[in-house]
């Protein structure tokens, strides 16, 4: 793997885990402004930086190119919400909602990549991407993971 790829996973990786604890703050109505900022930061760099890893400079839109414009659009009002908005209002529930579809758009190609590159997972499910019952109900579990976690946060995040 390639230095910039390394990197590119390692924000990646940042940005899932502090997502996921900036999540359950949230179910608290919990701000963690520190740990929010780096969450909506290191999602926007993991979604720059796909931009540029070399597999993807292509001519042609690919789904990973959709993705990533479709996060930096969620991300970006995300940010508005939270830090021109202040949450006042309806901007609350639009924060929770288009940060936490970017963070299950991030976990969501976490699952596809585990599935390419761990030999056990690429087994029960082969092909670029992965196909096959056994990826597909990963994903139905992620996603529904995510839907739950959304609703609950946009009922239960009401900071001060």
């Amino acid at each position: 793997m390639g230095s910039l790829v390394l990197i590119h996973v390692a924000i990646s990786l940042i940005a899932i885990v502090a997502g996921l604890v900036v999540m359950f703050a949230m179910l608290e109505s919990g701000r963690m402004p520190g740990l929010t900022a780096i969450f909506l930061l290191s999602t926007i760099l993991t979604s720059a930086t796909g931009f540029i890893i070399p597999p993807f400079l292509t001519d042609k839109l690919l789904p990973s190119h959709a993705f990533g414009i479709l996060s930096l659009v969620l991300l970006a009002i995300a940010c508005f919400a939270l830090y021109g908005q202040n949450l006042s209002g309806k901007w609350r529930w639009i924060y929770v909602v288009t940060a936490l579809v970017s963070l299950y758009l991030n976990t969501f190609v976490l699952v596809i990549q585990s599935f390419l590159k761990i030999p056990a997972l690429s087994a029960v499910a082969p092909g670029v991407p992965p196909t096959g019952p056994v990826f597909g109900a990963v994903q139905l579990v992620v996603l529904a993971f995510f839907a739950f976690m959304t609703f609950r946060a946009v009922r239960r995040f009401h900071p001060a």
